[in-house]
């Protein structure tokens, strides 16, 4: 009973009913119709005898009323009303019922008071004599066998409808289960393969439905289920260069390390040159080791969460202002620190310093590949809910494919060959801070990010 077609087998056995019943209240009205028609025409044909013969024997007129079903026989005849044949009347008549210019409504109403009265009323019934014997026939009988007869009639009826309705949801049942509930089968058998194994493309479902509504449903999963093959492949792929990214990375933390060791011998230097480099180059291999092991957090799909603690921000930015500046080179690229002095912010001096190092780095390497000088400024404000931390540059813009695609790993890339991860880890870093980073302007005169972070509730 709970599937489809067992449902579709109930509706369709119920409804076929509900037709038959709203079928048989104008049939049972006809029956009855019939019935008072022909006790008329029984009684009209035993008058006859008394047209034949003026004198009737007492017998012969109670036999001729009995077999026509009735207690008298009243017919007008040129104007002019005559008993025809009579008997005895048990009691008052109750009702009248005129059939010569009855209406449907009425017939209705009548036939359906008569079933729900169980009790036998005298009735009298008027009508037209056939073949035009009169102008009207008026006879006088009890409503209990019309009752009977109709109640007869009526299970008839029903008892036929009910094994109507039995044959034709039989038959609408083998049909759903051909035209539908198979196809349907059909379609969730593809499911059930493909949820097994959905890297398999062989478990794409392959649309042959001739129903238009299933053909549609067949073609909607396929085409999601071959986007998720996709994606499936590209999640495949994109987990195996993690992994190798992340050895890597383990690797390269380890020669960074001795690196590192080497570094402290360096500031023991007596040479100016070299004292002054020397903190410079400890904190930028310090900077690596550290991205080296974030990265191999990022491989297991988590960043580590930030430290938070009240930042100059203004040394951060000289930081960045300072490393970029040895690969900008002979490039004519202007890097300006325009942060404020008493500019402090809460964050993660590490995690943001990435972020700023990300956005002037790439500013950079825009500006550097367009050929033409430029400039690119780093400034902050406070404001009432947030710290905003700005990157201009004056470089060429955004194009519309990097805008799209700005914040997505592997597909934001500007530069060619660049992977587009460093905007999609730069998000991911501030929205640990519960800040966001937002695009505010591209174009031919330049490029300006914005950072920013929430000043909180004064925890600080």
């Amino acid at each position: 009973m709970n599937s489809l077609s067992g449902r579709f087998l109930i509706l369709t056995t119920v409804f076929v009913m509900l037709a038959e019943v709203l079928i048989f209240v104008p049939s049972i009205a006809r029956f009855r119709e019939d019935f008072l028609l022909n006790r008329l025409e029984r009684a009209q044909i035993a008058s006859l005898a008394l047209l034949a013969d003026d004198m009737l024997a007492e017998d012969l007129e109670a036999e001729l009323l009995a077999n026509a079903g009735v207690y008298n026989v009243v017919l007008r005849r040129d104007e002019m009303r005559q008993l025809m044949l009579s008997s005895p009347i048990p009691g008052q008549i109750s009702k009248t019922y005129d059939l010569r210019d009855a209406r449907p409504w009425v017939l209705i109403r009548d036939a359906v008071v008569r079933l729900f009265t169980p009790e036998n009323e005298v009735i009298r019934v008027i009508g037209e004599p056939v073949k035009g014997a009169g102008l009207l026939i008026e006879v006088t009988t009890d409503s209990m066998p019309l009752r009977m007869a109709m109640t007869d009639y009526g299970l008839r009826i029903l008892g036929l409808s009910f094994v109507i309705s039995i044959i034709t949801a039989f038959f609408l049942f083998l049909a759903v289960r051909v035209v539908l509930v198979k196809p349907i089968k059909s379609v969730v058998g593809y499911m059930q393969r493909y949820a097994s194994a959905p890297e398999d493309a062989r478990g794409i479902i392959s649309p042959d439905s001739k129903v238009t509504e299933l053909r549609e449903a067949e073609e909607a999963l396929k085409q999601l289920q071959t986007e998720l093959t996709q994606a499936l492949k590209q999640r495949e792929r994109l987990a195996q260069l993690g992994g190798a990214v992340a050895k890597v990375s383990h690797d390269l933390r380890n020669i960074l390390t001795s690196a590192q060791l080497f570094t402290d011998r360096i500031e023991s230097s007596e040479d100016p040159l070299v004292r002054r480099m020397a903190p410079k180059l400890v904190n930028s291999i310090t900077r690596a080791v550290t991205l080296c092991e974030s990265t191999l957090a990022f491989g297991r799909a988590e960043e580590p969460a930030p430290s938070l603690t009240l930042v100059p921000l203004r040394i951060v930015a000289e930081d960045v202002v300072a490393s970029e500046k040895l690969a900008v080179a002979d490039a004519c690229v202007e890097i300006i620190n325009d942060v404020p002095e008493e500019l402090v912010v809460r964050a993660d001096p590490e995690q943001i310093f990435r972020v700023m190092m990300n956005l002037v780095r790439n500013a950079r390497q825009a500006l550097v590949a367009s050929g033409k000088p430029g400039r690119i400024t780093l400034s902050g404000q406070e404001q009432d809910a947030n710290w905003c931390i700005q990157i201009s540059d004056t470089g060429p813009g955004l194009p519309a494919k990097a805008r799209e695609n700005l914040f997505t790993p592997f597909q934001g890339g500007v530069r060619k060959g660049g992977s587009g991860l460093g905007l999609a880890i730069s998000q991911e870093l501030l929205r640990g801070h519960g800040g966001d980073l937002v695009l505010t302007e591209t174009g031919s005169t330049g490029t300006t990010f914005e950072i920013r972070l929430p000043r909180g509730d004064g925890a600080f």
